[in-house]
């Protein structure tokens, strides 16, 4: 694929925590992740330079390039050498697989959670029916 829209870098909006348990560029990488399951960053959009993001959090280069290596692996991000690193593309499914595996995540530690409290399965059914009903909020 060719990465065309180089004219607008992406705004990230990256908060770190320095009492997270989290490694500063596993937030970094966690978050970036983010925007993109949740489609605030779209397929072809220019990132931040590693140097430009580092300089703006305020953090090592190292820190940010580690973070961009490990969504680069993971096939969050392309790098293009002379032209900065982009939301690559993912198909349908994949993004849709993400975005199940997430949800997942969330609901075994819930169900973790739960346990650990002694509530049982058929309680946390009508929870999650209750929360389904009055639409998330």
């Amino acid at each position: 694929m060719r990465y065309e829209r180089i004219s607008e870098v992406s705004t990230l909006n990256i908060i770190l925590s320095n009492s997270s348990d989290l490694p500063i560029y596993q937030q970094i990488a966690d978050q970036v992740r983010g925007s993109i399951l949740r489609g605030e960053l779209t397929e072809g959009e220019l990132l931040p330079s590693i140097r430009a993001l580092a300089k703006d959090l305020r953090i090592s280069v190292i820190t940010t390039g580690r973070a961009y290596d490990e969504l680069e692996r993971e096939g969050y991000i392309a790098s293009v050498a002379g032209k900065g690193s982009f939301v690559a593309p993912r198909s349908r499914e994949l993004l849709h697989e993400s975005r199940l595996n997430m949800v997942e995540e969330k609901l075994a530690g819930a169900v973790r959670c739960a346990d650990a409290l002694g509530i049982g399965r058929d309680e946390v059914e009508t929870l999650l029916g209750l929360i389904y009903k009055e639409g998330a909020q």
